[in-house]
């Protein structure tokens, strides 16, 4: 495999020095945890979108007390006994450990705004968001659920691509959520998505970019390969946007880029836009 699908490059300038873990790279204003909590982890001062966990994305999405996890018990394995630096097992172990998280996508049905909804977050912050077949399964059981329930589906990615140490089987999850969002069309079901930073690679090039309507978080980078490779690759000077969620935008692939603090009452309204 190349190293094209799961090499993520960073929006933010390159950090200097021992900087405080919540040092904005757009402004380099300081935050306490608490505070980036209360803003929905975008800074205050330039609107920078820093990186939200996944729980704390669903608590904020879904209504109190609604939403009920589905899929828990699934996790990787490691079929092909991968060994780089270190064994793939303690990688995941690791990443468990890290993030409380059995893998990089929680699934479950809530409600939001009063509206049914089955959920798909995804966590950059587990083995950078890679996806597994535990993912792709994760995700193709998500739209079974919006299927037996009647509901939309609401994805939201934020992924390096696939997964490398499982190789094929990884690349094989590609096509299994394209086929998973087709069924979910078959029943006259809608799909949204909300890309956040970053989204390249295998997640981008199958269910990220099928939602009926797809936004974006402000400065997300979007690219199946990150500005850096494809200048390297293609030897020309790009658009210093390149990639980004409103260069993306310019070209008609999104339907809109939202803040964060705004993408609750955007989702609730295209939910009643639906008949949902």
């Amino acid at each position: 495999m190349t190293g094209i699908d799961v090499k993520v490059e960073q929006v933010e300038n390159s950090p200097t020095g021992n900087k405080h873990p919540n040092t904005c790279p757009g402004c380099g204003s300081h935050f306490r945890d608490d505070e980036l909590q209360a803003t929905l982890w975008v800074c205050g001062h330039c609107g920078f979108h820093f990186r939200m966990p996944s729980r704390a994305r669903i608590a904020w999405l879904a209504d109190p007390g609604s939403f009920v996890e589905e899929a828990v018990e699934v996790r990787s394995a490691d079929p092909l006994d991968f060994y780089d630096l270190r064994p793939y097992r303690e990688r995941l172990a690791e990443a468990e450990l890290n993030t409380g998280l059995g893998e990089a996508m929680i699934v479950g049905r809530a409600t939001l705004d009063g509206h049914p909804v089955e959920l798909a977050v995804m966590d950059f912050q587990f083995l950078g968001g890679s996806m597994g077949s535990a993912v792709g399964e994760k995700f193709a059981r998500a739209v079974e659920s919006a299927v037996e329930h009647e509901t939309p589906l609401v994805a939201v990615s934020s992924s390096g691509g696939a997964r490398m140490q499982e190789g094929i089987l990884s690349l094989m999850t590609l096509p299994k959520t394209v086929v998973a969002v087709d069924e979910l069309h078959e029943a006259r079901l809608p799909m949204f998505t909300v890309i956040a930073h970053p989204t390249t690679g295998g997640v981008l090039a199958s269910f990220a970019s099928l939602g009926d309507v797809t936004i974006a978080e402000p400065g997300a980078l979007i690219a199946f390969a990150g500005p850096r490779v494809v200048q390297e690759t293609t030897k020309e000077k790009l658009p210093d946007d390149f990639g980004r969620a409103e260069y993306t935008l310019r070209f008609g692939h999104l339907d809109g880029v939202v803040p964060r603090p705004e993408q609750r009452p955007y989702l609730a309204r295209l939910l009643r836009l639906f008949g949902r």
